[in-house]
């Protein structure tokens, strides 16, 4: 999910991993917006998003299940010079339930003016929600037109990892952007509903100054002048969007299948990362030959200033602070790209409903990463079940259960080894023939929904004709390691 981290093994080469990789803790211790030129709007293809939202229980400030997003067309402006944002968002929403207003998680920007259909009404930003007193009814879509201004502003990470940074939108140094959001944050930069199972469809549309570049999630839909635009035709999590402004460079590849890669680098920064991106068409391989195709229209990696990486749907987020580039972090680097092409399949495609079930995430592209990891360093099985082993006891004991995670632990170590652990006695059990077959019907076959533990076991017993609870609970449940 985030953060690159130093992980040291005697078993395994030294890997900078993401907190979407596996982490080291800390001890406990239709208006126009003033200066916005694009022009992202509804598109007929919104409803295809429609979904029924679940209150997260373990973020319940973050979100709303009254309400489903279809569709939020951002229409962004950069001013690096004030450092300021100008944006409209238009949100397209189906009330779920009848209500007097409409709640979205919203930074305390600025508002110019916001509309319901185009009827002005006097909303307010009130603990971080943008409400919209308007009496909607259940099912009957209604778009809002939000314009607003300011700084933008991050919130904190709910974590001890030790490569936490704040979340959301983040202003650089020399004026740039750039953004990592697990497991909220969107609503730094656009009023969201920022919870994972509300998924959208997206148009992004941003304007930077001459010389500078605006890369955003999903497929690049053009440019014209300053203005860059991305779209997403198939639904996104609030969490899995990004943004990143820069003074870039841009170089095109072509994946498995004719696939359109794009790399957003630094020059004088990232050149040294350069070569990493470039291997990513034999990532994908590695997946495709084990998961199936690739699930979305384009892919890309953009590095930013941070310590992390992320993700983010068809554009990767990674960080690119990795101080000496050594050949042990060359290494480590090339397996958390790896490990987030991966979530492409676990996480983006097929995402977990609630933050409860974010070792469903994990767990795949973790074991994933460590199946790599193991064709290229000739580790034995017996090698890697001593080390995940080994790892597992510890992070049960410092951290719990995966199954149960803990709000203030957001994606440290447990959820991350231990469903891997467990993934593996599935593999020991189903043969590599069937365990691969298991996770590509998983990923192909769910495409764009979100799941859960009980549905991921009810599927593991269909695909497989065997009752396999028993095996997946106890690691998701047991205080240590099982047997």
């Amino acid at each position: 999910m985030l953060r690159p981290v130093l992980l040291a093994t005697s078993l395994l080469s030294a890997a900078l991993l993401t907190a979407c990789s596996t982490p080291e803790t800390k001890p406990a211790a239709k208006p126009s917006a003033a200066g916005v030129t694009g022009q992202a709007t509804p598109r007929e293809s919104a409803p295809t998003a429609a979904g029924q939202p679940i209150a997260d229980p373990i973020y319940p400030n973050r979100g709303q299940d009254n309400i489903d997003v279809l569709h939020y067309g951002l229409d962004l402006s950069w001013d690096p010079g004030r450092e300021v944002l100008d944006g409209m968002a238009t949100v397209q929403v189906r009330p779920v339930t009848d209500a007097p207003e409409v709640v979205l998680d919203f930074m305390p920007y600025t508002l110019k003016s916001v509309l319901v259909d185009n009827r002005q009404v006097a909303a307010s930003v009130k603990n971080e929600k943008l409400v919209v007193p308007a009496k909607v009814t259940a099912n009957k879509t209604v778009t809002l037109t939000v314009r607003y201004s300011g700084r933008p502003k991050t919130t904190p990470m709910p974590s001890h990892r030790s490569d936490t940074e704040p979340l959301g939108l983040t202003v650089t140094d020399d004026g740039g952007l750039w953004t990592m959001q697990e497991p909220f944050g969107a609503f730094t930069w656009y009023p969201a509903n920022d919870m994972p199972s509300d998924e959208a469809l997206y148009d992004i549309s941003v304007t930077v100054p001459k010389g500078w570049s605006a890369v955003a999630s999903g497929t690049p839909a053009g440019q014209q002048g300053t203005t860059f635009r991305y779209q997403s035709k198939d639904p996104v999590a609030t969490y899995l969007t990004t943004l990143a402004v820069g003074k870039y460079k841009k170089v095109t590849a072509t994946g498995p299948h004719g696939l359109p890669l794009t790399y957003w680098y630094r020059p004088g920064i990232d050149d040294a990362l350069l070569s990493s991106l470039k291997k990513s068409p034999e990532y994908l391989r590695f997946l495709e030959e084990r998961f199936g195709p690739y699930p979305f229209a384009s892919a890309g990696i953009v590095l930013v200033d941070s310590a992390s990486g992320m993700e983010t749907q068809q554009m990767i987020t990674m960080g690119g602070k990795v101080g000496v580039f050594d050949q042990q972090k060359r290494a480590g680097f090339q397996e958390d790209l790896l490990h987030e092409y991966a979530h492409q399949w676990f996480g983006d495609s097929v995402t977990p409903a609630t933050w409860r079930d974010l070792w469903l995430n994990e767990g795949w592209a973790t074991y994933t990463q460590l199946l790599w990891e193991q064709q290229v360093t000739h580790l034995s099985d017996q090698q890697l079940e001593t080390y995940l082993r080994g790892r597992d006891t510890a992070l049960r004991t410092e951290l719990g259960p995966p199954g149960s995670p803990q709000a203030a632990n957001f994606a440290e170590g447990n959820v991350y080894m231990c469903p891997a652990a467990m993934l593996q006695q599935l593999h020991k059990k189903l043969g590599d023939a069937k365990f691969f077959a298991l996770g590509t019907a998983w990923v192909q076959t769910q495409k764009n929904t979100q799941q859960d533990r009980a549905s991921f076991i009810a599927f593991v017993q269909k695909q497989t004709g065997t009752d396999y609870s028993k095996l997946i609970n106890a690691w998701l449940d047991s205080p240590v390691t099982p047997s």
